[in-house]
């Protein structure tokens, strides 16, 4: 099992090429399965989480092609299967989103209860009521979700919570749904808006996309085309805060400012000169210790549960304290005491997270425990002093494209090791 290996103390300066949004292109993906003509998706990062979605379009026997540009060519007509497998889905929670198209275009779907980061209970109720809402057959045995339906029909459904993959899930199967329905308290995030924007261009009637109430007049069909999946916003922010915490200067080009407010409000708090343009953003400490900044997240417009814990790892080493408060997940706070082995000085109560930054962090051997505390544990590795040895990175290469070659190009120190 690879490790990745930093020698910390550089100052990071230079430019990064932001890959497209591990979160938007899953579900895009899986949204290919809707249409009755091949269909191309570009901008795809080259990520594990992308290799096993590929995989499981294939066992669904559509076949797909991918050009050098990375770009994937899907031709749902050839789907044979309706049976998503738990060898292809235990890995992988994302996996659940083959269920709505699945379901929409044939009638029925076999979806095994998806794995991933063990990061807290995110259950698929809200998938299933969803589903039901629209006239779905749902039943929950064996470990897989069988749903059935003769034609799926509009209806109405308010989300009891608000969940990404569930709105997601719902939406692509309402598309194909006869009459109009509407989902209320849905969620905003920017790369839910991707993906209606796809359907969109595919040929679905979508109103309210990025707002909390979306409507959907139901088609007979969905055709082909091509889609540019947007840009990782929290990639972006992971390398933002590469420059801020290290006090260096980092410009994140292909990427955009509007997906990334709350985040970019917090590295001014801490100290942090942001410039942004309209395929641009760059981040100048000016060689300045971050100040501790506090936050709680929430679900989109609020701050994102993936940058929690890249900002606790900032607080570890910046002036003050910072007050973390995790709202969205029960578990993610496991990257903690990770960060305590490299000297950092938390204080747990709860779901909150109380840090007094330290001058100095001491580089040991830490373990990555989701895909986001990885990326945590390679900032603060960033700036201990010696070696930081971060274990178990297969996390990372779920979300993130070539992670030691773009810290790497900006001056870092660090190197993939194999075990």
């Amino acid at each position: 099992m690879a490790k990745i290996v930093i020698t910390g103390g550089e100052v990071l300066n230079g430019e990064v090429q932001i890959s497209g949004a591990k979160n938007a292109v899953l579900p895009i993906l899986c949204a290919t399965l809707l249409a009755d003509a091949p269909i191309s998706v570009g901008n795809v990062p080259h990520l594990h989480d992308v290799t096993t979605t590929m995989e499981l379009l294939g066992a669904l026997g559509a076949p797909l092609t991918v050009d050098e540009k990375l770009t994937i060519t899907v031709d749902p007509t050839r789907t044979i299967s309706t049976v998503a497998p738990y060898e292809l889905v235990k890995t992988m929670r994302a996996s659940i989103l083959v269920l709505g198209p699945l379901l929409a275009k044939y009638g029925h779907a076999e979806v095994s209860l998806p794995g991933g980061c063990a990061i807290g209970s995110r259950p698929v109720d809200q998938h299933i009521r969803g589903l039901q809402a629209l006239g779905a057959e749902v039943v929950v045995e064996n470990g897989y979700v069988k749903a059935r339906c003769d034609r799926l029909r509009g209806g109405r459904y308010s989300f009891e919570m608000v969940t990404v993959t569930g709105t997601e899930n719902v939406l692509m199967a309402a598309v194909l749904a006869r009459g109009t329905s509407v989902l209320e308290n849905c969620a905003e995030e920017p790369e839910v808006v991707d993906l209606a924007h796809c359907l969109i261009a595919m040929g679905a009637k979508i109103e309210g996309a990025g707002t909390n109430r979306m409507v959907i007049e139901g088609v007979d069909r969905l055709s082909g085309g091509h889609y540019d999946v947007m840009p990782d916003r929290i990639e972006t922010g992971t390398f933002l805060v590469a420059g801020a915490i290290t006090g260096g200067r980092v410009l994140a080009r292909r990427t955009r400012a509007n997906i990334l407010d709350g985040v970019l409000q917090k590295l001014e708090d801490a100290g942090a000169h942001i410039n942004t343009g309209p395929d641009f953003i760059e981040l100048d400490m000016g060689g300045r210790r971050p100040r501790a900044v506090n936050l709680t997240t929430a679900p989109y417009p609020g701050f994102p549960t993936d940058m929690q814990a890249q900002f606790a790892a900032l607080n570890c080493v910046a002036e003050g304290v910072g007050v973390i408060k995790e709202t969205i997940f029960e578990n993610r706070f496991m990257h903690m005491n990770e960060l305590m082995r490299l000297g950092a000085d938390i204080h747990i109560d709860g779901h909150t997270a109380i840090i007094r930054g330290v001058e100095t962090l001491t580089g040991a051997p830490i373990m990555a425990t989701d895909l986001r505390a990885s990326a945590s544990l390679v900032l603060a590795g960033l700036v201990a002093k010696g070696e930081t040895t971060v274990d178990r990175i297969y996390h990372i290469d779920r979300g993130y494209e070539n992670i030691e070659e773009k810290l790497g190009g900006l001056g870092a120190k660090i190197r993939r090791v194999a075990a």
